[in-house]
């Protein structure tokens, strides 16, 4: 027994908003930095210098423990 073949409906979004709005999203999903510039490594979502997490949460400690010597000094 064979099923009925469901009749083509027009689409609801007209095709060219519909191509415009992939663009838009592929657009939004381009990476301005795609490795990291210290290891190489995959950089992190949000880091605007290009750097991975791990280098990125180096450079804070770095940041942090010369930010106390200098206190201490």
């Amino acid at each position: 027994m064979k099923r009925k073949p469901l009749p083509l409906s027009e689409p609801v979004i007209d095709k060219a908003l519909l191509e415009q709005a992939k663009r838009a999203i592929h657009n939004d999903q381009i990476k301005r930095f795609d490795k990291c510039s210290v290891c190489g490594g995959a950089c992190a979502p949000n880091s605007t210098e290009g750097l991975c997490w791990v280098c990125r949460r180096l450079k804070i400690s770095a940041w942090r423990d010369s930010d106390q010597q200098s206190v201490q000094e």
